[in-house]
């Protein structure tokens, strides 16, 4: 894990040099007609994903493809750094939307029938998630990205990036769209419908658990009443 942290950050210092012209050498893209028809409904795109490889590279791959997106970003305290993190991630055509200011944005790039990257696989508060298994643990999970679908119609298409060790090259596969679970009830509807996301995020992390970039404490935030899971 330490080592793919080192390759992100040397992947990510590479970015000037990728182009249309050239990005074919670094990155495959594997089910692409899984996004295109989900794009085609016109209603937009969730581009579900999470930390697995040079994950910053994934949007900014597509980017390069002739795909451009959103993506959900948190301002980093230092402000030069921030700008030029996000310099970088936007030189392929991409731009972000500030999370805590996200709502009406994300409303609008999805109207637009556009697309909105959102990194899934992170503890998030208690005010903003539901409690879904990851790993046979609860894990407290954004809701947000189950509420958007279900609100806009707009696809949820997986799409992760891994190294395929045998081409010497990066693959962004995309999965078919994922069903949304749709009763009635909109809080089991929500829960229910994050389980499914989390479950596919899980299915990739254990066919490339070396590839999963997370030092963060995913499972930090508890039920009400539940002892934290961590000795320190």
């Amino acid at each position: 894990m330490i080592r793919q942290v080192g390759w992100m950050a040397g992947e990510f210092s590479q970015f000037p040099k990728y182009t249309r012209e050239n990005i074919e050498r670094i990155v495959l893209l594997d089910g692409f007609e899984n996004f295109d028809a989900a794009r085609r409904r016109g209603k937009g795109v969730l581009f579900l994903t999470g930390h697995m490889s040079a994950w910053e590279l994934a949007p900014f791959a597509q980017a390069l493809y002739g795909h451009p997106l959103h993506f959900l970003v948190r301002p980093i305290a230092n402000r030069r750094v921030d700008a030029l993190i996000n310099a970088y991630r936007c030189r392929s055509g991409n731009h972000p939307i500030e999370k805590n200011r996200a709502a009406r944005s994300i409303l609008k790039v999805l109207g637009d029938g556009g697309t909105v990257g959102i990194l899934a696989d992170h503890n998030t508060t208690i005010e903003e998630s539901v409690f879904v298994d990851f790993f046979g643990i609860p894990a407290s999970t954004t809701s947000g990205l189950a509420r958007l679908a279900l609100r806009t119609d707009a696809a949820v298409v997986p799409g992760f990036l891994s190294w395929d060790a045998q081409r010497r090259k990066y693959r962004l596969r995309f999965e078919p769209a994922v069903e949304l679970v749709r009763t009635g009830n909109e809080e089991s509807d929500v829960k229910e419908t994050t389980q499914r996301f989390m479950r596919v995020v899980e299915d990739y992390i254990r066919t490339y658990p070396d590839q999963w970039l997370w030092v963060h404490k995913r499972w930090k935030t508890r039920p009400p009443g539940e002892e934290s899971i961590y000795p320190f």
